[in-house]
């Protein structure tokens, strides 16, 4: 299955959606965005809730806008399930089935076996999203669409069905569009990301691409790269540039950046706090492009983040680097407030974004 949406777009009131071209086939697009950004416009466009102002959406060619709801083989789950309260969990599975052995099937795949005979009320939340994504699966959909579905669950249970869906969605072969606002989630289920920003589809790609090379300085910020600089292109040579950010200077690899980005170009340097390196003054560093890149810091402040620590470092000119760090890392360091440390930017990690006029 393969789903194109080709120049879509909505308005609500001085709100506009679009227009959007995007090519989903069978993958979980993993859609990320800030509060109001479109995310669930997307959703309700492709499931027929809302009807576009222009643009149109197809489904292996055949044109989904101006079809009812029931005629459009689109599933979709919300953030609260939707449950039917007075029906027993296995009454709202069936309620959209195919067949009774779908039921079965997805009772079994979903661990829902234990709670068919019971009412919604006296689930628990992750019970209740399970039951509701067993029933859009039970019509067996030509899409699925889900609109935040595990947000308002505790962080352990959060954690255990992004687990699960991960399998279920592979086994799916349709397109999947999974709007969250939870970069752990989009990045754990998403073949690919799509980052929307204001109405507009700022970047799609894998997410390695999109969380190391952002399209834009909005799409940066929002995936967490906190070392965004403004800095001036010093050198192109060869396959490397050099690039400027107040008295240091740093070398990062010509493959990935613009040509746009000559001699003299404005440019924002961006650099991912989990791609810094840190190592104890007394360390010994590779020479050629990592010495270069190579600089010496103080620790300005550390806070412990749970899965990681993150670590300011001011370098010279007032620089300040952000670094993640994993605890065993953080632990080897031995760090404090006003220790000194060497900081490290591999030349693959520090990406360039050609300056376009946008806000800094």
């Amino acid at each position: 299955m393969t789903l194109e949406l080709s120049r879509l777009a909505k308005t609500y009131g001085e709100f506009t959606f679009g227009p959007v071209d995007l090519t989903v086939g069978d993958e979980v697009l993993a859609v990320l965005g800030p509060s109001g950004s479109g995310k669930t416009t997307l959703l309700s466009l492709v499931a027929g809730i809302a009807e576009p102002a222009s643009g149109s959406i197809l489904l292996d060619g055949r044109e989904l806008v101006g079809r009812p709801l029931e005629d459009r083989r689109v599933g979709m789950v919300f953030q609260e399930g939707a449950l039917f309260p007075h029906m027993t969990a296995r009454e709202n599975v069936e309620y959209a089935a195919v067949s009774d052995e779908r039921v079965a099937d997805l009772a079994a795949t979903l661990e829902l076996e234990g709670v068919l005979d019971r009412r919604p009320p006296t689930l628990s939340g992750g019970e209740r999203q399970r039951v509701a994504l067993a029933r859009t699966l039970a019509a067996d959909p030509d899409v699925l669409l889900l609109d935040e579905p595990l947000s308002s669950l505790d962080a352990p249970i959060r954690k255990r069905l992004r687990d699960e869906l991960h399998d279920l969605f592979a086994s799916l072969d349709i397109p999947v569009l999974y709007v969250t606002h939870d970069q752990r989630t989009a990045t754990a289920l998403g073949d690919r990301l799509a980052i929307v920003g204001d109405g507009t589809l700022e970047q799609v790609g894998s997410p390695s691409a999109v969380l190391d090379r952002p399209a834009s300085r909005f799409v940066a910020r929002f995936t967490g790269t906190e070392n965004l600089f403004e800095g001036t292109v010093a050198e192109r040579t060869g396959g490397d540039i050099l690039v400027r950010v107040g008295d240091v200077r740093f070398q990062t690899a010509g493959s990935t950046v613009a040509e746009s980005a000559v001699p003299g170009a404005a440019v924002t340097v961006c650099i991912h706090p989990s791609r810094v390196e840190l190592e104890p003054l007394d360390a010994s560093v590779d020479g050629g492009a990592e010495q270069a890149n190579a600089v010496t810091g103080t620790v300005a402040r550390w806070l412990n983040e749970g899965n990681e620590y993150r670590i300011d470092v001011e370098v010279s000119g007032g620089l300040t680097l952000v670094a993640n760090v994993r605890p065993p890392t953080f632990e080897r360091l031995g760090v404090d407030i006003g220790s000194e440390i060497r900081v490290l930017a591999p030349r693959e990690s520090i990406h360039l974004i050609p300056d376009s006029g946008e806000s800094r």
